[in-house]
């Protein structure tokens, strides 16, 4: 392993707490170039809903490759975008009532929460973005200033400003009823907060410590946005697709979001895809405003709809990883 100590950057940081070089991977395991093979409870930081190298994704995408079809494509109009849309809307939109624009803002989760933001300003006109402690929402400038890790911050170099950080759900324990402070700030006008333009949440925070919000904080946090007009962003990179059993993570509080940000298992094979959904009237963009050169990925897009169609067209998967959980559960606690 000396050639990655000599070559790769010192930033690199997963890889210590694995000491070996890893050769290939099937569905829940992975085998390192000895042989030694390992039961993989990381999944990609929850990209690999899946598994690694799922057959009946991976036969869609040798097919696609091995016809000549269009790789990289911009923002072009491909079969494969028209088919994932298609299937998207027909399989995870409708079904939810969910009447949401979709905007291919490039291949990672950041890129899916800088223009979320971005566009919350635009709409609102406003500059201010409310963010939780704890929270982690990526490490682009943008998204970096609604984080709350220091170390992460403080990687950004310059001043991080235009967000306003308030307690996340039970951060206090209980000694404040949820959500007073951020409402007694925004009804004073002496406060200081400047009117915000968005509040931008994850339904559990995954790099913050696993902090699980309630249905019920949720619910009341999609009701103070309305009052006060302020756009909803639920940063579903990490536990949308299925990861806390239905597709969307804020569905069991029975809210509907201005805007969501997915990525991660979005592709269904590790493949790079991100999206980010809007509200029908929010999409005021100007055409090429908000860019970038790998957001028509298109075998993402293949391996993307072959996911939808394999696991979410019924409720199989839903059920299946709530079955798990609980199997988990009842093993981890069986050691504790």
């Amino acid at each position: 392993m000396d050639v990655f100590a000599h070559l790769e950057s010192e930033v690199r940081g997963y890889c210590r707490g694995w000491p070996t070089v890893f050769s290939t991977a099937r569905g829940s395991h992975m085998t390192d170039e000895n042989g030694k093979t390992y039961l993989d409870f990381f999944a990609g930081a929850g990209t690999l809903n899946y598994g690694h190298n799922n057959p009946l994704l991976k036969q869609r995408l040798i097919d696609y490759i091995a016809g000549d079809s269009v790789v990289h494509a911009l923002d072009m109009y491909t079969v494969a975008k028209r088919q994932f849309l298609e299937r998207f809307n027909e399989i995870v939109l409708r079904p939810r009532g969910l009447d949401y624009k979709v905007q291919f803002p490039g291949p990672a989760g950041n890129h899916s929460v800088e223009a979320a933001l971005k566009l919350a300003r635009k709409y609102t006109g406003r500059e201010t973005v409310i963010s939780f402690t704890n929270a982690f929402h990526g490490m682009t400038l943008g998204a970096l200033a609604v984080t709350g890790n220091s170390m992460k911050r403080d990687g950004a170099g310059v001043p991080l400003g235009h967000g306003v950080t308030m307690p996340y759900d039970n951060y206090l324990d209980g000694r404040t009823p949820d959500f007073l402070l951020l409402e007694t700030m925004l009804d004073d006008s002496g406060s200081g907060l400047d009117k915000p333009a968005a509040v931008i949440v994850e339904t559990i925070q995954g790099e913050g410590g696993i902090n699980v919000a309630t249905a019920q904080w949720l619910r009341m946090l999609a009701d103070l946005c309305k009052r006060h007009d302020i756009l909803l962003i639920i940063d579903d990179v990490q536990m949308g697709c299925g990861r806390t059993g239905a597709f969307f993570s804020f569905e069991q509080a029975g809210i509907e979001p201005d805007i969501v940000c997915l990525s991660k298992s979005l592709s269904g094979y590790g493949l790079p895809f991100a999206v980010t959904l809007m509200r029908r009237d929010l999409d005021v963009w100007e055409p090429g405003e908000h860019n970038g050169t790998f957001r028509g990925f298109n075998p993402a897009f293949v391996t993307a709809t072959a996911a939808l169609e394999h696991y979410w067209a019924g409720e199989g998967l839903e059920k299946q990883t709530i079955a798990k959980g609980e199997q988990v559960e009842r093993a981890l606690n069986e050691i504790a």
